[in-house]
């Protein structure tokens, strides 16, 4: 398992935890991110936001908030 932030460019990755504040929680939820969602990091470049597709939809997310959602690489 690791930290959303470590997923490199063209992978694939699973959602396993969500970890935060109840901010954050109620954030990253209501834009899909929650257990069991398989995303792909599009972009991560260092100093730059993540930008990762999941549910139909390119979703951009900064560095931070990556440090708090915990996935396992598929591919």
């Amino acid at each position: 398992m690791r930290n959303l932030h470590e997923v490199k460019a063209g992978q694939r990755a699973v959602i396993v935890d969500v970890q935060g504040s109840s901010r954050f929680l109620s954030r990253a939820t209501s834009i899909g991110l929650t257990r069991g969602l398989e995303i792909e990091m599009l972009h991560n470049e260092a100093r730059l936001p993540l930008l990762l597709f999941g549910r139909d939809t390119v979703i951009a997310l900064n560095r931070e908030d990556g440090q708090q959602i915990q996935v396992e690489v598929v591919a």
